[in-house]
């Protein structure tokens, strides 16, 4: 998976960078993750900085069109972000080993 920047345009209000990509990928449309991840390595971000919003690819194509949010911290994301955005993107999200830790000390 190749990853271009498109546009990038700076936000300072909300400390973030909008970004706009374009992905070349062999085979299906990769996941959402998989896209935050290899943004973020292009970015030089922590993946949790990351939230990948849209992905658009058109049929047959094997080129995705995406649009992200680039936070400077994850917690500026956090405060920003919707929580259906932050699920989406396994922002803040507990894994289950850590809930149930969490369950049994209290």
């Amino acid at each position: 998976m190749d990853v271009d920047i498109i546009s990038e345009e700076e936000n300072p209000m909300l400390h973030r960078t909008d970004v706009t990509f374009e992905l070349t990928h062999e085979d299906a449309t990769p996941e959402r993750l998989q896209v935050r991840d290899s943004l973020a390595a292009k970015l030089n971000k922590d993946a949790d900085e990351v939230v990948v919003r849209e992905l658009n690819t058109k049929f047959g194509m094997r080129k995705t069109v995406g649009e992200a949010k680039v936070y400077e911290s994850a917690d500026a994301a956090r405060d920003v972000e919707q929580d259906h955005m932050l699920e989406r993107n396994k922002i803040g999200v507990d894994t289950d080993d850590e809930a149930e830790a969490e369950a049994e000390e209290a």
